[in-house]
């Protein structure tokens, strides 16, 4: 990866937390936490987003870093230049024993992603991007195009079969494969890899779940939107109801719309 001065360090300091959190899970203390709606927080949250700031921190004192897990930082007007990060996107199922969490960070830059890395430690997957250089995985390039209509391909989400939302665009549709995948940000890097087409969902969602997977999938020709087919502007609020990630646009807006109808 390469082209932005932070973006190394962005994908050094993911590792590295992730790592950790691999470690922590033999811990039942950073195990243990308690639901808040419908997000579990675990200990291992603050111990998390604490690991990631300082690393993040000690590259550029002058980038602050916004973070689910600091509330001073989201209550501020948003900074021109920023570090926004998710500790642990997935927290349940880190603290389960499911594999399907990561720990991700993207530099926003006048309200828009610059620089991404997203790491899945069980499967030390490394997904990075730079805005206008591309995406890659494991330091290998995502392949970038590609049409997929509506119906053709996979669609993804968090439970063994599609349910709510997913079913109806999966029986709407048309679609055939499904693939049952962890957090928002690893199904959003398994549409830009290609492994999954499109992504669905109608329950409360963050910018910092969506900025470095978002920059991951639109790099190699994807996009992510709100419900009613709009972009994430990230300015004002950093929550949102629902998404749709898609490997080709068209096909994103065919559903919003069809969804918004």
């Amino acid at each position: 990866m390469s082209g932005h001065p932070l973006a190394e360090a962005a994908a050094a300091a993911v590792t590295e937390v992730g790592a950790l959190l691999r470690t922590w899970r033999a811990d039942p203390d950073a195990l243990g936490g308690a639901w808040e709606g419908s997000q579990f927080k675990a200990r291992a949250d603050v111990m998390a987003h604490r690991a990631l700031s300082e690393r993040l921190s000690a590259v550029d004192r002058d980038v602050p870093v916004v973070s689910e897990e600091d509330p001073a930082s989201l209550v501020r007007e948003r900074p021109p230049r920023y570090w926004l990060i998710d500790p642990i996107d997935g927290t349940a199922s880190y603290a389960h024993g499911f594999p399907g969490y990561v720990t991700q960070a993207a530099l926003v830059v006048d309200g828009r992603p610059e620089a991404a890395a997203v790491f899945a430690p069980e499967t030390a997957t490394l997904y990075t991007a730079v805005r206008g250089r591309g995406a890659h995985r494991d330091g290998r390039r995502l392949a970038s195009g590609g049409q997929a209509p509506p119906g053709t391909g996979v669609l993804t989400d968090n439970t063994p079969e599609p349910r709510g939302i997913a079913r109806r665009v999966y029986d709407r549709f048309g679609y055939r494969g499904y693939l049952e995948s962890g957090s928002i940000a690893l199904k959003l890097c398994r549409i830009a890899e290609r492994s999954a087409h499109l992504f669905v969902k109608d329950v409360p969602v963050r910018d910092w779940d969506v900025a470095a997977p978002a920059l991951v999938l639109e790099e190699t020709g994807g996009r992510v939107t709100l419900l009613d087919g709009s972009g994430f502007a990230y300015r004002g609020s950093y929550e949102h109801t629902g998404l749709v990630g898609a490997a080709d646009p068209v096909t994103g807006l065919a559903v919003a719309r069809w969804l918004t109808s």
